[in-house]
């Protein structure tokens, strides 16, 4: 599969005192669901599922993803939720409080159909500087968007210049036997390779129905499997993958779990749209597996963009592989 993507870097400057909690990714996702719903949506007070235009809506399609008609995919259940097509890291400092002129940074990171809806997406960011955000609601202004440095959008003058999309490819036939560059070395299938992953933000998986407090390196491909097979189907391809899915997690299986700094991390969010304080948690910190992983990588490079877990759209399940030897 060939999943197009962009990252995109915002840059806000506050206008007034901006009061944050120290993870900022669910105030950022709360607020700027709001605003891209006041900027959009035509019938405000109508529920996205009765509305006679669900389905040519950009706010409905990038909250609330139309699923297709027919048998479910991926044996979803009623309960599960179609992936949202973005992803928000928000700044990784803690600092509580931006004085008027400092400067706010985070990533957007947006896949498949959604880029098409980058002009939406800036508009609602910029909508909700006039909202203000956090704690007594503090005003601020997007400066500009970059990527990698090359300049999008200039807040002053209002100018986008639509970039190019970026692409990533995970094969899907039976990659588990293919070579791939670990640490500067290339490793054929039936080498042992250490694979270390720091779990940046919060991964929150569920396991035969309960959180995972142990990431196992077969639930992590389990997972990461479904996400990036999903992200595919409703905002790409449009298709399933032609994974052999029973094969590779019994690949996955072998890969152990040879050190695991990773402890579980708890933080708590108000949900606006559920009228509700939610205790969330995660684990956190650092993993080490070793065995037969070159031919996972490319999903594993993957998810390093996307994420994985619960959570993704307000930056949870953030993690990156390390190389041992540039440390």
């Amino acid at each position: 599969m060939i999943i197009k993507y962009q990252k995109l870097d915002f840059f806000l400057r506050a206008l007034e005192p901006i009061y944050l909690p120290p993870y900022k990714g669910s105030t950022f996702r709360g607020g700027f669901g709001n605003a891209f719903k006041k900027v959009i949506c035509v019938f405000r007070n109508k529920d996205c599922r009765d509305c006679p235009i669900v389905r040519e809506c950009p706010y409905a399609y990038i909250f609330e993803t139309p699923a297709p008609q027919g048998p479910a995919v991926f044996n979803m259940d009623k309960y599960e939720t179609i992936p949202h097509p973005f992803v928000i890291e928000p700044p990784e400092e803690t600092r509580p409080l931006y004085e008027p002129g400092s400067e706010i940074s985070f990533v957007l990171i947006l896949i498949g159909k959604a880029i098409d809806y980058l002009p939406y997406f800036i508009m609602a960011f910029e909508y909700l500087g006039e909202l203000g955000i956090g704690k007594g609601r503090g005003r601020y202004e997007l400066v500009k968007v970059e990527i990698t440095g090359e300049p999008v959008y200039d807040g002053k003058t209002r100018i986008l210049k639509p970039p190019a999309h970026r692409m990533i490819e995970v094969p899907e036939r039976d990659f588990s036997d293919q070579p791939y560059e670990l640490g500067g070395e290339e490793s054929g299938c039936g080498d042992e390779e250490e694979l270390q992953l720091e779990l940046k933000t919060p991964v929150r998986i569920k396991y035969q129905r309960e959180f995972a407090t142990k990431l196992e390196f077969h639930i992590l491909i389990t997972n990461l499997m479904r996400r990036l097979a999903l992200l595919n189907f409703y905002h790409g391809e449009n298709k399933e993958p032609e994974w052999n899915h029973k094969k590779l997690i019994e690949r996955a299986r072998t890969v152990r779990l040879e050190k695991n700094e990773a402890k579980w991390s708890d933080w708590e969010r108000y949900s606006h749209r559920q009228k509700v304080r939610m205790k969330l948690g995660g684990l956190v910190g650092r993993v080490v597996y070793r065995g037969q992983i070159s031919g996972f990588m490319p999903m594993l490079k993957a998810g390093e963009i996307f994420h994985l877990g619960k959570g993704t759209s307000f930056g949870l399940g953030k993690y990156q592989i390390v190389d041992s030897k540039n440390e």
